[in-house]
């Protein structure tokens, strides 16, 4: 299925190219002679009944608009926000009530205020009973994002620390 994604993703990116009157860029392992990164970009994850994969050629990553992805990052950068991803995703669906005590949030208007931004970004949705759960779409991205964090900052290989330069 993933090469299935990433064939179609290609397939589109030369009909819009055709569209526009412009080549179509490839969307091979090596970009010779262009600028920038060739190769492919992916991720994947397994949860209890939950898969989800994708992979596509790095100049189609680096292609799309950056006002979504920025939304999604900003929404991740507080650590009380952060906290109740994780509660989320751990826990799984909860109450305002028990979600602000799991994430330790002082009060309520604190827990909506995180809340409003988190789904703003498409990360938490409420249900019909008054309960919050990140959507399942972004259950598996959210936690690849949260473990590329991790990376870059050294906390997932001993010895690696980030700089203060």
């Amino acid at each position: 299925m993933t090469e299935d994604l990433a064939e179609r993703v290609a397939a589109l990116e030369r009909r819009v190219a055709a569209l526009e009157g412009r080549p179509a860029e490839s969307t091979q392992d090596s970009q010779d002679g262009q600028d920038g990164p060739g190769g492919v970009v992916g991720y994947q994850g397994e949860l209890t009944n939950l898969g989800w994969q994708i992979r596509l050629p790095a100049p189609a990553v680096l292609a799309l608009p950056d006002g979504p992805r920025a939304e999604v990052l900003a929404a991740l950068s507080s650590p009380d926000r952060i906290a109740l991803v994780r509660v989320l995703a751990r826990d799984g669906a909860q109450t305002g009530a028990a979600l602000q005590e799991a994430a330790q949030l002082g009060s309520p208007g604190r827990l909506y205020h995180h809340l409003k931004t988190l789904t703003a970004a498409g990360l938490v949705e409420q249900d019909g009973r008054g309960t919050y759960r990140l959507r399942p779409t972004a259950v598996i991205p959210a936690l690849v994002l949260l473990t590329a964090a991790a990376d870059i900052a050294g906390q997932l290989r001993p010895g690696v620390r980030s700089s203060d330069g």
